[in-house]
């Protein structure tokens, strides 16, 4: 990529996909290997507990994979807008771009795709991630993008999320994203005690109503920020709206599923526990603890003996 005046930069440009990065890929393919492995050995289950183990297994893996990948994805918010603007500082050069906010729990990432890509002689292809997270200063992740000598629009929807910036949206921003992260992990650790108690069903179906609660939790904290001042970011006489990414919306129906699975786990515990035990295959167990208790061997000899009546003797005159 060139600037506008034919000089290549030298220096390298801190992108991240605004949806998948190295540690969602990562997370997947941890869970992916669980998932498979299971499945290899899920022949060996008989009967009808095969499909139920199937589907305990399956279910848990599919929510504790989003508890995690969601804290590393990019779209809790998201935004388009395609405009003709101005492309660089100190040019009289207009595109014409969509340009794309994208809100995670770590940070922002920012896009901008030329219409067509290849413009005023450039590829314009961008994606700027800004971090705000307790190691990662914001504005000094912003102060690199102007010296990198960024595009216009890039840094103009950048400057609205730093500490200095008149809307004021930066604080509200860090804190309810840090809240919503915090909540999640207590949700995973919650998601792990809850498939150590499925042994016992009904504090396994609590553990995962727990689970559900702090997952919508994180939802709330995060949704803290609608309540603050909208901060406009104008490009002529079109405005950016941004709103609720798929990532919010996948944490909330899992969420949501927790609930629904853990009501239903504690309802059948009080009123139809029998299925509830075929479901978590603890009938079988019983059936087979009764059958080696059956499997006894009695010793003939020693019953007939406690079983005859004892001979009564009678004393004799010479006995006496």
């Amino acid at each position: 990529m060139t600037l506008f005046d034919g000089i290549y930069p030298f220096y390298l440009q801190q992108r991240k996909s605004f949806v998948f990065d190295v540690s969602t890929i990562i997370v997947v393919i941890v869970f992916l290997t669980l998932a498979s492995t299971f499945l290899l050995i899920i022949p060996g289950i008989r009967g009808r507990a095969r499909l139920y183990w199937m589907v305990r297994v399956l279910f848990s893996l599919m929510v504790g994979v989003v508890i995690v990948v969601v804290q590393f994805t990019g779209n809790w918010e998201s935004g388009w807008v395609t405009a003709n603007t101005s492309y660089k500082s100190f040019s009289r050069a207009v595109v014409n771009a969509d340009i794309g906010l994208h809100v995670g729990l770590a940070g922002v990432n920012i896009t901008l795709v030329g219409n067509p890509v290849h413009q005023v002689n450039e590829t314009i292809d961008y994606n700027e991630h800004f971090a705000w997270s307790f190691n990662a200063d914001y504005d000094h992740s912003y102060s690199e993008g102007l010296e990198k000598g960024l595009p216009s629009p890039i840094l103009y929807v950048a400057e609205k999320f730093t500490t200095q910036s008149p809307c004021n949206v930066h604080r509200q921003y860090r804190i309810s994203s840090h809240y919503a992260s915090a909540s999640l992990w207590v949700a995973f650790c919650t998601w792990l005690i809850s498939n150590m108690l499925f042994s016992m069903p009904v504090y396994g179906g609590y553990m995962t109503l727990i689970t559900g609660a702090f997952m919508i939790f994180s939802l709330l904290s995060f949704s803290t920020v609608r309540n603050s001042l909208v901060c406009p970011i104008q490009f002529g006489t079109t405005s950016l709206q941004i709103g609720y990414g798929g990532s919010f919306w996948l944490t909330l129906a899992v969420g949501l599923l927790c609930f629904v699975a853990g009501i239903t786990v504690v309802a059948l515990h009080y009123f139809n526990s029998d299925l509830l035990k075929t479901f978590f295959d603890l009938h079988e167990d019983k059936a087979e603890d009764y059958q080696e208790m059956t499997e006894v061997y009695v010793n003939l000899q020693f019953m007939n003996s406690t079983l005859s009546p004892p001979q009564s003797s009678k004393l004799t005159p010479n006995d006496i």
